[in-house]
C-alpha cells in the first residue's frame, strides 16, 4: 500500500481532488458496495479509465476491491474503507470552508 499524498495548503486532498475521482469517491460515499459495473454506468468513465482511477484509489487505501465470480463470470466490488471515507469528509470539510458554504 502506498501513501496517499498530503493535502495541499488548502486542505483539498489531490487523490481525491482529481474530477474522475471525486466523482468516484462521491457515489463510494453514498454506497455501502458498489461494482464495477455500477460506477462505469454512473461516472460515465471508459473501463480503462475507471480501472486506472480504482487502482490508485485502493492503492492509496481509500478503497477496498473484493473480486469474486458470479456464473462463472469476473465481478469486481468496491466500498470505501475508513481511510477513505475520513479523506472524503475532510475534502468537504475543508471545501466547505473555501467556499463558504456550511453544508
Amino acid at each position: 500500500m502506498t501513501l496517499s499524498p498530503a493535502p495541499r495548503r488548502n486542505g483539498l486532498n489531490p487523490l481525491i481532488h482529481e474530477a474522475s475521482r471525486l466523482l468516484i469517491v462521491s457515489v463510494l460515499a453514498e454506497c455501502e458496495t458498489a461494482d464495477f459495473n455500477f460506477l462505469l454506468g454512473t461516472t460515465g468513465l471508459t473501463r480503462g479509465n475507471l480501472s486506472a482511477h480504482m487502482a490508485r484509489l485502493v492503492s492509496a487505501g481509500y478503497v477496498c476491491e473484493s473480486k469474486t465470480f458470479l456464473d462463472r463470470k469476473p465481478h469486481t466490488e468496491y466500498r470505501l474503507s475508513p481511510a477513505g471515507r475520513k479523506a472524503f469528509n475532510q475534502y468537504l470539510k475543508s471545501w466547505r470552508r473555501l467556499t463558504g458554504k456550511s453544508s
